[in-house]
């Protein structure tokens, strides 16, 4: 048996990702590794001596294996059966390719920011604490009424209003919960933490993108007509009552990543939202199409 152990992660409901799960794990058998299946629930001895996991699915099973993964600091390779798959590095068509590239270590690893959160809930000691790769969503809790909140940066308050919820992301994060609410969409290598109301009653409640050291709270008033409830990555709740504090900083323990190729940012957006880009020039020298990553070509010029 190889000493070289690489878990895959998939999602058991689907019957296109058994199959998939199937064949990635023969190909990975073939390629000398030994693969370790985890379905819904992974044991925790799972992880020890795991080179790496392979995730097949879309960005929530991408989540759930982070949630897995993250403190052990094995690096996550997404193969995308899901839909958007901003998080996935390859498509359904490429796992043999995938596995081959892992067997050479023909990767590089990213460290993605994470969120650390703690809730100060009145009457409570101590605090309850979560994280989150994409985002932590501080939602109203009664869909009829809206919550009641105030924001604070850096200790000092910036302003108050009633909401729907106030969503607080990491740059990965931007193109997840954070972009559907209307925030801006910040490449993964700005170090920073973003700030998007939902539906704030407001003339100051734009989206705002602060530094990484920077420390954002959001305190639910007193008189809210509604408590919240603060949803981690979509996946960790925690109830968040009137007169509760929330406050989220950048984490010391970030999510890795594998990638196979270095694609900018600009080219995963104009693929996974097929962006029009017919018309465009660039400069006069071609870059390599691997360079530019999978599928990525350059769009015809307009005619003279």
């Amino acid at each position: 048996m190889s000493s070289r152990r690489v878990l895959v992660v998939t999602h058991s409901g689907r019957p296109e990702a058994v199959t998939a799960t199937e064949e990635a794990a023969a190909a990975l058998s073939a390629a000398g590794f030994t693969p370790v299946l985890a379905g819904e629930d992974v044991p925790g001895m799972a992880f020890h001596d795991i080179e790496l996991a392979m995730i097949l699915g879309g960005d929530g099973t991408i989540l759930r294996a982070a949630e897995l993964a993250r403190a052990a600091g094995v690096p996550l390779l997404g193969i995308n059966l899901g839909h958007v798959g901003f998080l996935a590095e390859s498509e359904r068509d490429d796992i043999k390719e995938a596995v081959r590239r892992i067997a050479a270590g023909d990767y590089t690893v990213e460290e993605r920011t994470t969120l650390q959160v703690q809730v100060q809930v009145p009457g409570r000691r101590d605090p309850v604490t979560g994280w989150a790769l994409n985002e932590a969503a501080l939602e109203k809790a009664e869909p009829a009424r809206m919550v009641e909140v105030v924001l604070e940066v850096d200790d000092r308050p910036l302003s108050s209003f009633g909401c729907d919820g106030v969503v607080l992301a990491t740059s990965t994060g931007s193109t997840a919960h954070a972009f559907s609410a209307g925030g801006p969409v910040v490449w993964p290598e700005v170090d920073s933490l973003i700030v998007v109301p939902l539906s704030a009653h407001a003339l100051f409640a734009r989206p705002l993108v602060v530094g990484p050291r920077s420390v954002i709270a959001v305190e639910v008033l007193t008189r809210s007509p509604s408590p919240a409830v603060l949803v981690c990555d979509g996946r960790r709740r925690i109830e968040v009552p009137a007169g509760s504090r929330v406050e989220v900083r950048r984490s010391p323990v970030p999510v890795r990543l594998a990638r196979l190729t270095p694609a900018p940012f600009t080219d995963r957006l104009v693929n996974k939202f097929a962006l029009p880009v017919v018309g465009w020039r660039g400069r006069a020298t071609e870059t390599p199409a691997r360079d530019r990553g999978i599928g990525a070509t350059r769009a015809p010029a307009d005619e003279d």
